[in-house]
């Protein structure tokens, strides 16, 4: 997209109405809140879905299986940013890909609340997985394409912005919790709900409050481009159905062989990525230096979610078997625990937004922000291991522990994420905007396929060295980010 033609959509966007951003940011922050409701109350409960005993409504899996499944699902709904930022490039425009993904991510939520077995899951895996590829990395691009890229409202708004979606998050897991515990079907159902509540509120405001933000595509197809895509695409889906209709009744291609391929995909796909944008003749000489300096980012964002992510997985399974759930004369629902994380942020996300502000130029830049994030992932799981060496390996821990390690962990994410999404946004070649931002949620999708792989060396005996090793590398790459922070600065050509 050219410069021209960013600066027309900004100027169409209505610049003044909420909390002194575009009107647009009104739009976009009730539509995700009611999208994140309806994602993180799904995953809320999922994991114990998956492996509580058939008489207490749940899938009957064993713990690893569902762990790992769980980790693989969390990377899948990322890695299919991908597919979602190249149709908004090149054939949809973000708005129309966020609202049919929206649609998509519901009906999978509905399959999800109907009474089922296995097959039920994955099919309303694959649902979901397409609609948030689709419409969870177009949302934040619309939310770029209403600044100036030299308008210091950016970051701020960004946070506005994650406020909202983490405001959903936090009120889900109460919600679709305590539900659950009737009936899993029913929390899934008003997961769906939610959903819906989203994509009304998009469709009634979008046209008078986001102006063309997300409606040009960037980088249409030509003609021959479409035929040979829509000929790939026929290829590749008769090739799917021929290897899987082999290999799956003989038993060839089963659950840890998916877990290993999608392990695989998770690294050699944002490394492609790179190398395309880089090598693109589209791609300018300043956007090539961009990108180099996007690298190390992107391996830090790595090692932040590979420990943030693990609050639906490791952390959930400990709020379930080795926390006292009855504190202060309350019954603690072990998916609550899954609502500190976004109520912090929406306590201190205004904090960060204005500290930014007042701080201006002053600030820290991207790269040391992203270090600062690093640490304070690394505390959080050495938080976590303490309780097991003072009280012994077979004592329920206080929940005050976890809250501490969330709180933590916390601090890390808003030194990252809003920042992350700002710095992509702005680091972003014009020809590859949507789809830069697929690739920053790569990070996420990278850090859960890891994930999938190392769960199943938690147990109980190995809880201590498990936290400690994760915790100490995160720690390590911090340190070695924050050396590094000045020439990765320098290649970032300007940008703060």
């Amino acid at each position: 997209m050219s410069d021209i033609n960013r600066q027309k959509i900004v100027d169409s966007v209505p610049q003044k109405g909420f909390f002194g951003h575009p009107k647009g940011l009104f739009t976009l922050f009730f539509t995700e809140f009611w999208e994140r409701f309806s994602y993180y109350g799904m995953r809320a409960i999922l994991i114990y879905y998956m492996y509580y005993e058939v008489s207490k409504g749940g899938l009957g899996l064993e713990e690893s299986s569902a762990l790992a499944i769980m980790s693989i699902y969390g990377s899948l709904v990322y890695m299919s940013g991908v597919i979602g930022g190249w149709l908004a490039d090149r054939v949809f425009g973000t708005s129309r890909a966020l609202f049919y993904g929206g649609i998509l991510i519901m009906i999978g939520h509905i399959v999800l609340s109907l009474p089922g077995d296995l097959t039920m899951l994955f099919i309303s895996m694959v649902f979901i997985v397409i609609g948030t590829g689709l419409l969870k990395p177009n949302v934040s691009s619309v939310v770029g394409d209403m600044y100036a890229t030299d308008d210091n409202r950016r970051d701020a708004g960004f946070s506005i912005f994650y406020m909202g979606i983490n405001l959903g998050a936090f009120l889900s897991p109460l919600i679709v919790g305590e539900v659950s515990k009737t009936s899993f079907h029913l929390g899934f159902g008003i997961a769906a709900l939610g959903m819906l509540l989203g994509l009304i509120v998009f469709a009634v405001t979008k046209k008078k409050n986001l102006g063309l933000a997300g409606t040009v595509v960037p980088n249409p197809l030509s003609p021959a481009e479409k035929k040979k895509v829509s000929l790939i695409v026929g290829i590749s889906v008769v090739v799917l159905a021929v290897i899987l209709g082999t290999t799956i009744p003989v038993g060839i291609f089963t659950l840890d062989v998916f877990i290993t391929l999608v392990g695989i995909f998770g690294i050699t796909i944002p490394t492609i990525y790179f190398i395309v944008m880089y090598r693109s003749p589209k791609t300018t000489a300043t956007e090539r230096s961009r990108i180099i300096a996007y690298i190390p980012l992107f391996i830090a964002s790595v090692m932040f979610w590979a420990i943030q992510e693990q609050g639906s997985t490791i952390l959930a399974v400990y709020a379930d078997k080795r926390t006292d759930l009855e504190f202060a004369g309350i019954t603690i629902s072990p998916a609550w625990f899954q609502s500190l994380n976004p109520l912090f942020i929406i306590v201190l996300a205004p904090l960060f937004a204005w500290i930014w502000v007042k701080l201006g130029d002053r600030q820290p830049t991207v790269p040391k922000k992203f270090a600062l994030s690093l640490l304070f992932a690394g505390l959080s799981f050495l938080v976590i291991l303490l309780p097991a060496y003072f009280g012994g390996e077979d004592s329920l821990v206080n929940p005050l522990w976890l809250v501490l390690s969330y709180f933590i962990v916390v601090l890390g994410e808003l030194l990252l994420s809003p920042v992350g999404l700002s710095a992509t946004t702005k680091l972003a070649p014009a020809a590859f905007s949507a789809q830069t931002m697929s690739l920053w949620f790569l990070s996420s999708a990278a850090a859960q396929a890891i994930n999938a792989q190392i769960v199943k060396f938690y147990t109980d005996k190995t809880e201590m060295m498990y936290f400690g090793v994760i915790g100490g590398v995160a720690i390590l790459l911090s340190i070695i980010l924050f050396m590094l922070s000045p020439k990765i600065q320098g290649f970032m050509k300007g940008v703060r």
